[in-house]
Order: C-alpha cells, then structure tokens, then sequence
C-alpha cells in the first residue's frame, strides 16, 4: 500500500485502508477461526496495511485477543501496526443485533 495518511493531528501515519476485524473469532457461531483471521492479518500487513480496527464487543472480546495475539508473535511489528478500538461499547447492544 502507498500513500498513507496521517491520522488527525496524532501524526501517526497509517494505511488508506483499515482492516476491520469485527469478524475475528468465531465465537458468534460466524466468523473467521483464530488460523483463518491470522492468515488475514498477515496478508494485510504483508502488503503495506498498518491500521486495524475491532472492539471490546466483537466476539466477545476475542478479536481483540487475536490481533494482539498475531501483532505480538512477528518480531518488529508492534512499533508498526495501529489498533483502532472502542472504549464504550456495551455488551448489551449485542443481543439485539441478532448475535
């Protein structure tokens, strides 16, 4: 990926897209299995994405986990990769998405 962005005013410069990882974990009875959304996460920072999205609430609070998981296991990475995430999500709000 070129032409990346500087995010806001944070100076942090971050990829024109951004993966979303809403559907990491299958914990929802859908949904990428931890061996698929690492295979996703790598593809996407092998070819230049630096930022990621997810949230207390997705899955659970697995994708979560997941991402830290991969970013965590590749040497260098974790300097390289911005994780968006929620802070005020509730819980609740999931039920009645259908979940």
């Amino acid at each position: 990926m070129k032409n990346y962005k500087t995010l806001g005013r944070s100076g942090l410069r971050v990829s024109p897209l951004c993966l979303g990882g809403m559907t990491f974990g299958d914990d929802w009875g859908w949904g990428a299995d931890e061996k698929q959304s690492e295979q996703i996460i790598r593809s996407f920072t092998d070819a230049g994405g630096n930022f990621i999205d997810t949230a207390s609430i997705y899955t659970n609070g697995h994708s979560e986990k997941i991402i830290g998981d991969v970013v965590g296991s590749k040497s260098g990475l974790r300097t390289k990769i911005v994780i968006g995430t929620k802070f005020s999500g509730s819980r609740a709000h999931v039920s009645s998405w259908g979940y």
